[in-house]
């Protein structure tokens, strides 16, 4: 369950951490692809408002089910449609997330998993990436760094897209596992015990989950944390250009809604997902908008585009939190 069209597929490959490049002067906003930390004008955010209350009228209870229930079978179509084509390797997440690329040869920290036998127990650093996709951010962490100390954990909602990562042949089965999970599933467990792992990654995913199972995934996540561990967090903004550019007929609720090929997709606030974090006993490190203007020079077109990144943590100590 990776992130769609419109997500990260059109942020590019490398690029500098965002917030380095200003538009001073509006004459030149065609010199470049794209800008950072652009200001809305009032009169923007009052249109973008407009543009969503045009379509906000709910489908009914019976299609929203429908897409829930079909929900897995959607996102299977998606990734036999494009296989591993469709999305770019995320190397821009080591710049905004140094987290990932931690220092080599770490001293392994007790965290009671010792004589536990389980995937990756031997290992003094865990990852795990929750909506791996076919891997896009999952081979590039394993090709960036080769510590022996580093494993990786890759789950999906979708068999067809954790079969493909599986058929890379840069995974690794002795620095990863990859595995099918539905996170909105309480019964459906994880290959490793709670509090052993030091960062999960949530790459355009939560955004695809029925906004009142949000809090229930992150709550499990966070028991997965060992004190001090973080969530890493990009995701879809309120009034970013693929929520303007729905179409009516595609609202299931509020700022959520479902694409043309099932799969569905909200846009959060800050303060939504300070809310959902911090109810699930994780501290903010950092929460921001992304607020990008992205260009085609042929064209002479501008595309608002408006993500959040949260960094949020474990606090230290709290294990006795995280017993249940």
């Amino acid at each position: 369950m990776a992130a769609h069209a419109a997500g990260d597929a059109d942020e590019g490959n490398r690029r500098p951490q965002f917030g380095n490049r200003l538009l001073v002067d509006p004459s030149h906003v065609f010199r470049h692809n794209a800008w950072d930390s652009v200001e809305w004008t009032e009169e923007q955010e009052a249109a973008a408002l407009r543009k969503v209350q045009e379509n906000s009228l709910p489908l009914t209870a019976d299609k929203q089910e429908e897409y829930e229930s079909k929900a897995r079978d959607y996102w299977d179509d998606f990734y036999k449609i494009h296989e591993n084509r469709f999305f770019k390797d995320r190397h821009w997440l080591f710049t905004e997330f140094p987290e990932l690329n931690p220092p080599r040869g770490g001293a392994a920290i007790q965290d009671g998993t010792a004589d536990a036998e389980f995937p990756g127990c031997s290992a003094t650093y865990r990852v795990l990436e929750v909506g791996c996709g076919v891997g896009n951010t999952v081979l590039p962490i394993l090709q960036t760094n080769n510590d022996p100390g580093l494993f990786v954990y890759a789950c999906d909602f979708s068999s067809t897209a954790v079969e493909l990562l599986k058929a890379h042949p840069d995974y690794d089965a002795s620095r990863c596992h990859a595995f099918v999970h539905d996170l909105c599933e309480e019964a459906s467990s994880f290959p490793v015990p709670k509090q052993s792992v030091d960062v999960i990654i949530l790459i355009f995913v939560l955004s695809a989950l029925r906004p009142d199972k949000m809090a229930a995934a992150l709550s499990r996540l966070a028991r997965l944390l060992r004190p001090g561990g973080l969530i890493l967090l990009r995701d879809y903004g309120r009034y970013d250009m693929a929520q303007l550019r729905f179409k009516k007929g595609r609202c299931l609720a509020e700022n959520f809604y479902a694409r043309g090929d099932g799969t569905r997709v909200y846009f959060f606030t800050q303060d939504e997902l300070d809310g959902l974090l911090t109810q699930a006993g994780l501290t903010r490190v950092q929460n921001v908008v992304d607020r990008r203007l992205q260009v085609n020079r042929g064209k002479q077109l501008k595309m608002y585009r408006v993500w959040i990144q949260c960094k949020y943590q474990k606090p230290p100590g709290a294990a006795h939190l995280y017993q249940v």
